[in-house]
């Protein structure tokens, strides 16, 4: 009850700082929603776990005829968690007669050289090496 200045009494609606909880929002609503975040969430970790190719490395491949598969990809990818878990930014991954140049924090790859191309080479701006 509020009193105007007059000394009238007035009814009125006292409105508190807390709103009052939503109804109309069907529990199951939230559930999917934590589910579509988890899942969110968990594909794009994954992501961060896997090894990307720069336009650049995907050129050498192409140009250079060099196809990795699945286990040489694995074996890239343990790699690259070596050099990362030894705080390389980035690294040279010499494996199976070809050389990878690897960006540890973007999982990226930089460069591939097939072993027509090894010798003679000079890598630069690497901190650090792994050979598979």
């Amino acid at each position: 009850m509020v009193i105007d200045n007059t000394g009238n009494r007035i009814n009125r609606t006292v409105i508190t700082g807390i709103p009052p909880a939503r109804t109309d929002r069907p529990e199951s609503r939230k559930d999917t929603a934590a589910v579509s975040f988890d899942s969110i969430l968990r594909q794009k970790q994954k992501e961060n776990e896997e090894i990307k190719f720069s336009k650049h490395a995907e050129y050498r491949l192409r140009s250079r005829n060099i196809s990795l598969t699945p286990s040489q990809k694995d074996r890239m990818m343990e790699a690259v968690a070596k050099a990362e878990s030894k705080g390389v930014r980035d690294t040279l991954v010499l494996m199976d007669d070809l050389a990878f140049v690897v960006n540890i924090r973007n999982r990226t790859v930089i460069t591939a050289v097939n072993s027509s191309e090894l010798k003679e080479n000079v890598f630069t701006n690497i901190d650090g090496a792994v050979i598979i």
